[in-house]
C-alpha cells in the first residue's frame, strides 16, 4: 500500500531553500519515491485557500516513506533547509 507524504512549507529565505531543492529529488527517488505535487498554482474549488506551498511526495510503501524521512541521507539534505523555511508533514496511508 503507498505511502504518501503530505508538507506544507512557508519559505522565508527562497535562495537557501532552492539548494535544498536541488538536493531533496536525489535522495526521495532513492527510497523509490517520486513528487505528484511540488509547489505549483493553486486554485480553491470550495471555500477559501490562502496556505502555503504545498508539496505531495508518493513512496511504494508507508514504511518505505518513513525510511526516507528518518535516514541519513535525507537528515544531511533536510540541514540545508534549516533557517530557510518552516514545513509540517504528513505521512498518509494510500489506499
Amino acid at each position: 500500500m503507498a505511502g504518501y507524504i503530505f508538507v506544507q512549507t512557508e519559505v522565508s529565505d527562497a535562495g537557501k531553500y532552492d539548494t535544498y531543492k536541488q538536493a531533496v529529488p536525489a535522495v526521495i527517488e532513492k527510497f523509490g519515491g517520486r513528487f505528484i505535487v511540488r509547489g505549483g498554482d493553486m486554485e480553491a474549488l470550495e471555500g477559501a485557500y490562502d496556505g502555503p506551498r504545498v508539496v505531495i511526495l508518493e513512496f511504494p510503501s508507508v514504511e518505505q516513506a518513513r525510511a526516507f524521512w528518518n535516514s541519513p541521507e535525507y537528515a544531511e539534505v533536510k540541514a540545508l533547509r534549516e533557517g530557510a523555511a518552516n514545513m509540517t508533514a504528513v505521512l498518509i496511508e494510500g489506499v
